[in-house]
């Protein structure tokens, strides 16, 4: 017999008596459990030397080969010499663990978990007890927080929780609530995030006839998710408790709502119908994770691990064609200029180029199209020649093929990649005109916001605050309408952006404004978008009004520290410093921000007196001098690029002496 794997807890092997085989040192184990992941798929040399390390040694790949020697040998050890190897093989550019479908514990967790879902309550208890009994500490433990591992280990854990809240519901069918109960308050306790959690504490509670505990427990749970995630309780726990407060004869069984009752009934027909290695689950799972992005809240960072996890796998399986469906299927429409994990889109990236290299001859444009769309998309706000290409190359692609959604796809990049220089704001304009109208006639929900959220930006960096607020409007209608709840972030913090350009409120309403539109980026899963963000609005404000900026020293600017440092120097009176701090001013890059960050550079460059910088922000300007620095964000506003501009024309022709030579 085989030797058996455990994952569910610390990697570890067992023979066939059951004793814990000896597999050396970590890098073997991790190259065990790395085998473990791709669950038979041939994982290549190369993919293990760059996941084992994140500097290899010059012998790396000769590494990899001592240390799957010496695995072969513990795994094998009565295997005669010279004879090939049955478990862990060698195929093609790499290695695979032939391992049984019982032989690895996450593997008879995954399918006795699936297999509770169908049965009676009583037998769904058993094998549920069966499989938690099979976790002996958190999944892939020691590598739980390794790129290669992370999906799958929190995968498992949100799996495992699933298994606990389907065992309470057998147990609540079977009778024992107060058991239940016990069980679940611990459970709540620990996940607080898991409305069902909540649900079936409260549900066990009712039925040991304590209500009042019950309805104190759904009223707690309303606070903890407000006050944490900023959410309102989801239908179930709203209908237990209206059902609570009436004594409703159901609750005898547990609440439950129709689109969650199907959709369990699906997922579990379609996880008995799909075999667990088909390609097409890899397919249907990015499907899922383009809906998760759009959900908010965690979903966002959610899709963005699991996406990366889905690409890997693919091209594990080596075939082109399908890696090409699996990345250019996450068309997610992007508003943002600024990535929210760039070593995450750096893997995409680099995948869609070697997938792009290797399709054959008469793969389909549309694929094509879709991985160029997506370069485009992923490196946007760099200076790469590529990402321009790309999107010029998806667009006339797109285009040629009278296809809709491939050419609203291929216009997000455009848009992405429409910052060369300051001053495009019409160009994006025309942008979101066109998406507007292609989404509207075909059915593209999600583009049609995207272009409202463009011309929004568009109109506000032209002072157009009428065009503006239409698009703002259309577009909360949509999301409203199609449950989009990151639309809300763009549209509240344009109100905020909107009350300060137009100059009608007091300063104090306008920097409670912005502080009210910083709530709203809580628990959105956009750091790119909210890291450094609120307090560069209320920077940009305090210099429009000529106030001191008043900044505590620990308040973090995030990626905006270069172009506020000078300033916040100049506020506390240590010119010296700030002289250093702007001649080591990078040129902003080439993002929604970039007329903001230019101006502040003016800004100081102005108060010291640099002529030389006073010349390059005005050169980078000048295209810009019909729009409201900053405001084609949709976010913050440093008023009219003609101000500055002729600030820094009347220095330039003045005489005043200058910190350079």
């Amino acid at each position: 017999m085989a030797p058996a794997f455990g994952v569910l807890g610390p990697v570890t092997a067992w023979d066939v008596d059951g004793s814990a085989i000896g597999l050396k040192g970590p890098r073997h184990r991790s190259v065990l459990a790395r085998l473990i992941v791709a669950r038979g798929r041939v994982v290549p040399v190369a993919r293990l030397v760059d996941d084992l390390w994140t500097d290899p040694p010059g012998d790396a790949v000769g590494a990899v080969r001592t240390f799957v020697a010496a695995l072969r040998r513990a795994l094998e050890p009565d295997r005669p010499p010279r004879t090939p190897a049955r478990l862990l093989v060698t195929e093609g550019p790499g290695y695979a663990l032939r391992a049984a479908p019982d032989a690895v514990d996450a593997w008879r967790f995954e399918r006795t978990v699936a297999d509770a879902a169908t049965l009676p309550p009583k037998e769904a208890t058993v094998r549920l007890e069966e499989a938690l009994g099979l976790w002996r500490g958190p999944a892939y433990a020691e590598f739980a927080e390794q790129p290669w591992a992370r999906a799958e280990s929190r995968r498992l854990a949100e799996l495992r929780l699933h298994a606990v809240e389907l065992r309470a519901e057998a147990l609540l069918d079977l009778g024992p609530a107060d058991r239940v109960a016990a069980d679940l308050r611990a459970h709540a306790a620990e996940h607080p995030w898991r409305e069902n959690a909540w649900r079936l504490l409260a549900l066990a509670l009712y039925r040991t006839g304590r209500q009042a505990d019950a309805l104190d427990v759904l009223r707690r749970a309303r606070t903890l998710l407000a006050d944490d995630l900023g959410i309102d309780p989801g239908p179930g726990l709203r209908a237990l408790e209206t059902d609570i407060l009436r004594q409703a004869d159901r609750l005898g069984r547990s609440p439950d709502n129709p689109a969650g009752r199907v959709w369990e009934q699906v997922a579990a027909a379609y996880d008995r119908a799909v075999a667990p290695d088909a390609r097409a689950r890899l397919e249907s799972t990015t499907g899922l994770l383009r809906n998760l992005a759009m959900t908010g809240g965690s979903g966002l960072p959610a899709a963005r691990e699991h996406r990366v996890a889905a690409v890997a796998a693919a091209e594990e399986l080596g075939d082109a064609e399908l890696t090409a469906r699996v990345i250019g299927a996450y068309d997610v429409p992007a508003i943002w200029t600024r990535l929210d994990d760039p070593e995450q889109a750096a893997q995409v990236v680099a995948a869609a180029e070697r997938t792009l290299a290797a399709l054959p001859g008469q793969a389909r444009a549309t694929d094509r199209a879709r991985l160029l769309a997506t370069i485009a998309l992923e490196s946007r706000g760099t200076r790469s020649a590529r990402g321009p290409q790309a999107a010029r190359h998806a667009e006339e692609i797109a285009r040629r093929l009278d296809d809709p959604a491939l050419l609203a796809f291929a216009l997000n990049a455009s848009f992405m990649q429409c910052f060369d220089r300051t001053g495009l704001a019409p160009r994006r304009d025309a942008i979101g005109a066109e998406l507007i109208a292609l989404a509207a006639r075909h059915g593209l929900s999600t583009y049609e916001i995207l272009g409202h959220l463009v011309r929004l930006q568009a109109r506000g960096a032209l002072g157009d605050f009428t065009t503006a607020d239409h698009h703002a409007a259309a577009a909360d209608a949509l999301a409203a309408r199609h449950e989009r709840p990151l639309v809300g972030v763009f549209t509240g913090w344009y109100a905020a952006l909107r009350l300060d350009a137009t100059g009608r409120a007091p300063m104090a309403e306008v920097e409670a404004a912005y502080r009210d539109a910083t709530a709203l980026l809580d628990g959105a899963g956009m750091p790119g978008l909210a890291h450094g963000l609120p307090p560069l609005a209320l920077l940009c404000l305090r210099l429009r009004h000529s106030m001191p900026l008043r900044f505590d020293e620990h308040t973090d600017w995030g990626p905006y520290a270069p172009w506020t440092r000078p300033l916040l120097l100049l506020d506390q009176g240590r010119r010296a410093e700030a002289l250093d701090a702007l001649r080591a001013t990078p040129e902003p890059p080439r993002d929604l921000l970039q007329e903001a960050l230019w101006c502040l550079t003016a800004r100081a460059a102005l108060a010291l007196r640099d002529r030389q910088t006073m010349a390059r922000a005005q050169a980078a300007l000048s295209p810009a001098v019909n729009e409201l620095a900053g405001a084609g964000s949709g976010l913050l506003t440093l008023g009219p690029v003609s101000t500055h501009l002729g600030d820094l024309g009347a220095a330039l022709r003045g005489t005043g002496h200058s910190t350079r030579r």
